[in-house]
């Protein structure tokens, strides 16, 4: 069909080629006219002669100009006017014809020329004068929209007659694309939309399309692949095509290049705005107005100003139901059509997003050798596909790490354990309990699950965001919240957002140790600090409440946790030091029965230092260290002198050796209150060694003070 559109476009060029023939054998004398005329007659038989119908069918009904002319409204003048500056795109020889024939030597028909043919009329145009041929070449649509240009310097009739950049390539049915267009690729429509399509701001949207009233229509997303989606299902949906390019909403001659491609491909033009630079004013769309019809917006909230030459529609993107994340996923991955509940609910992606992250799983499973992970039918690693792809976008200081942890590393009480399962089961089952079974909208429920993990350091918050992780069967996305303050105004809000969106793309169980740094109690406003600081607080409870995963928030200080976030919470869990029993468990935990000597007594350990999980941890490894050193296996001596070690680095006193495996208690009672009185988080007695103060960062001054 290509090359039938072809051939018919240059047969229509050969009319114009032969009236410009006539017109040198009738202005020129033999000699200096006979030579052009004569090539300009052979080209246009030879074209006319191509353009017969043939083995190849007969010529196409609708033609690129035939979309061209309709779209932009061209009279029969304007359409002849664009296949004469066309001609020396025709042929090498065309262009040495024209030459010959421009006062300036352009390869291009001049005014002039065009004047002169107006003056006598043809076939499909009739006789112009010139002052009517003026007022078209400054005035009429053709112009106007960039489709004709007048290039060239000195007096009008001089002047050459050009084309939009590529126009006559595209016209005849090749996939040509301007320079100052670069391409966006919106891609296939993707399933999964269905319920999305049918709500009634999408609705308005696909009958704007089909409606071809000059409109705007706004699809922001702070995702562009989520975006391009939904543009595309609305062409879709109106039943059109997309063409798209990335160029600036305020550049006049890129928006009419747009516009012309679009519209000789019978296709909705797709501007993708880039992100403006940091404290750039967003720019407006003045230069819609060269577009006829709608004009299709993808950009980032709040990276475009409509302006006010014709109405505007915004399409928000979501949401989409979990009927329609079920969808996705069985259309992404049919091999798997069982798993694509369980899928939705613990990657509840954008379908755009599913449908790259089922390309990715595709390809490793493919390249699993035969008998691996991915053979057999059995679903690939679908958590290793989004962290793969999301790993590029992650910002500075966030990890996006693989748990490996499970229930049994946890030594918790009771009630902490059953509070980490509830939200572990909040979290894999809210799809039904929300969207199934409508507690959502009886109840007005929330999506995601927010914890507040408290107590002091070393009892197991991290580690319990991690199993947390694991059992969701979710990455790990972890933020230090001392590394997200900044000084500078904006600049936190700015982190978070950034923190909140790549845990939202990777769906990954969002951590954010030290919250307190973040979180503090709002005070009251003496000075412009305090007001900033305030306006963080309030940023973030507000993206806390809109963030549908699961959100662990681990602080030493409980008190310091502004109030309005310990009521946003689902789950307030304690973390206090173990009690003995746990201890007992924790030493075993950490330090294999293989590399123990027999003289080591994890119930003497456990009942001589009352110390948190994590000092246990390090003064395991540090005496596994010690005996490999000395080529033997793990004896007490080595866990002893770890753990006098341990309170050396906090600056409190060491109890004493526990008594020797079976024996008698060293120091007795005594003993016992004095390691009882010494545990972490305990006051000191006047005789111990002064602590190292712990520090805090002041909200107002973004100091550490003690």
């Amino acid at each position: 069909m290509s090359e039938r559109i072809s051939l018919a476009l240059s047969a229509r060029a050969a009319a114009v080629a032969v009236r410009v023939a006539d017109l040198l054998d009738s202005l020129c004398s033999e000699e200096a006219g006979a030579e052009p005329a004569a090539f300009l007659r052979d080209w246009a038989a030879t074209a006319v002669r191509r353009a017969r119908p043939g083995p190849g069918g007969p010529p196409p009904s609708v033609t690129p100009l035939d979309r061209l002319v309709r779209r932009y409204g061209l009279g029969v003048l304007e359409t002849e006017l664009v296949l004469f500056a066309g001609l020396p795109e025709e042929h090498e020889g065309l262009a040495r014809t024209f030459r010959t024939m421009s006062p300036t030597g352009a390869p291009h028909p001049s005014v002039g020329l065009a004047a002169l043919l107006a003056d006598r009329g043809g076939v499909r145009a009739p006789a112009t004068d010139r002052a009517a041929l003026r007022r078209l070449l400054h005035e009429g649509p053709a112009v106007r929209s960039g489709v004709l240009a007048l290039t060239g310097e000195g007096p009008f009739h001089e002047r050459s007659l050009t084309l939009a950049d590529q126009l006559w390539e595209a016209l005849h049915g090749c996939p040509a694309r301007p320079a100052a267009l670069e391409e966006a690729d919106p891609g296939p429509p993707v399933p999964g939309l269905d319920g999305w399509l049918a709500l009634p701001e999408s609705a308005r949207a696909v009958a704007a399309l089909r409606s071809r009233e000059p409109r705007v229509l706004l699809v922001g997303a702070r995702d562009e692949t989520v975006g391009l989606s939904r543009c595309t299902a609305l062409a879709d949906a109106a039943g059109l095509g997309l063409f798209a390019a990335r160029a600036r909403p305020d550049d006049p001659r890129a928006l009419g290049l747009l516009g012309v491609h679009a519209a000789v491909r019978g296709a909705v033009p797709l501007l993708v705005v880039p992100a403006p630079a940091p404290g750039a004013a967003a720019p407006a769309t003045p230069a819609a107005d060269r577009i006829p019809g709608p004009l299709l917006v993808c950009a980032l909230p709040g990276a475009v100003r409509p302006g006010p030459q014709r109405p505007v529609l915004t399409v928000p993107v979501g949401p989409v139901g979990v009927a329609d994340r079920r969808r996705a996923w069985r259309a992404a991955l049919p091999e798997a059509p069982d798993q694509a509940p369980e899928l939705a609910a613990r990657h509840p992606l954008d379908p755009a997003l599913t449908a790259q992250v089922a390309l990715d799983v595709r390809s490793r499973a493919a390249l699993a050798p035969a008998g691996g992970p991915g053979d057999g039918g059995a679903v690939p690693d679908v958590s290793g596909a989004i962290r793969a792809r999301a790993g590029a976008l992650l910002p500075p200081g966030v990890d996006l790490v693989g748990p490996q942890a499970r229930w049994p590393r946890l030594v918790l009480a009771p009630e902490a354990d059953g509070q980490l399962r509830d939200a572990v089961a909040r979290l894999r089952h809210q799809a039904l309990v929300l969207d199934d079974w409508r507690l959502r909208e009886a109840a007005r429920a929330a999506r995601g699950v927010r914890l507040l993990l408290t107590g002091p350091p070393g009892t197991g918050k991290s580690l319990a965001a991690e199993v947390l992780a694991t059992e969701a069967g979710r990455d790990l996305l972890v933020v230090d919240g001392s590394e997200l303050v900044s000084k500078y105004i904006g600049e936190t809000e700015k982190n978070l957002a950034a923190c909140f969106e790549a845990a939202e793309r990777t769906q990954a169980v969002f951590l954010l140790d030290e919250a307190d740094a973040l979180f503090g109690t709002r005070t009251e406003i003496s000075e412009a600090n305090d007001r900033f600081a305030n306006m963080e607080t309030a940023y973030l409870l507000q993206r806390l409440d809109r963030f549908d995963g699961l959100a662990v928030l681990t602080t030493n200080l409980r008190q310091n946790i502004d109030a309005a976030f310990i009521r946003r919470m689902d789950f307030v869990v304690e973390f206090p030091l173990p009690e003995e029993a746990g201890r007992h468990r924790m030493w075993d935990l950490h330090l294999p029965r293989a590399v123990r000597h027999p003289d080591v007594d994890p119930s003497a350990l456990a009942q001589c230092y009352p110390v948190p999980g994590g000092w246990i941890r390090n003064a395991a490894i540090g005496a596994a260290f010690r005996a490999a050193d000395e080529a033997g296996p793990v004896r007490q001596r080595h866990l002893v002198d770890a753990m006098r070690r341990e309170y050396g680095k906090a600056g409190r006193p060491f109890p004493g050796e526990p008594p020797a495996a079976g024996g008698p208690r060293a120091d007795g009672r005594a003993a016992q209150a004095l390691a009882a009185a010494q545990a972490p988080g305990s006051a000191a007695p006047a005789t111990a060694p002064p602590a190292a103060a712990p520090f805090a960062i002041d909200r107002r001054t973004r100091k550490e003070t003690p």
